[in-house]
């Protein structure tokens, strides 16, 4: 599996590859450094290419939506996958990510 890693295209932020305790902290800085350089008055957080995550997936989420917030704009999360979602409603989180 690949090493998790974070992209800025437009207005997309992509999430892509295992999201684990090895790569946590270096995407949080990263994600947080892109949406802040963003032009978009609102972000997508795409995750269709995680492979697969732990709860640094939605850790990584919920820091990216805070540092959205903060930046003023508004945000959705978009292809939230099986093990991701099913970490998100048994901590209780699901109704935090909104998707489309």
């Amino acid at each position: 599996m690949e090493q998790g890693r974070v992209e800025l295209s437009g207005d997309q932020l992509s999430l892509a590859g295992m999201l684990d305790y090895r790569c946590g902290a270096a995407l949080r800085k990263q994600g947080q450094a892109l949406i802040q350089s963003s032009q978009a008055a609102a972000l997508v957080i795409d995750c269709t290419g995680v492979e697969k995550s732990s709860s640094v997936g939605l850790s990584l989420l919920l820091g990216f939506m805070r540092d959205a917030q903060a930046a003023g704009k508004s945000v959705r999360v978009q292809a939230l996958p099986h093990d991701m979602r099913q970490i998100a409603q048994v901590t209780g989180m699901s109704d935090f990510f909104s998707q489309n």
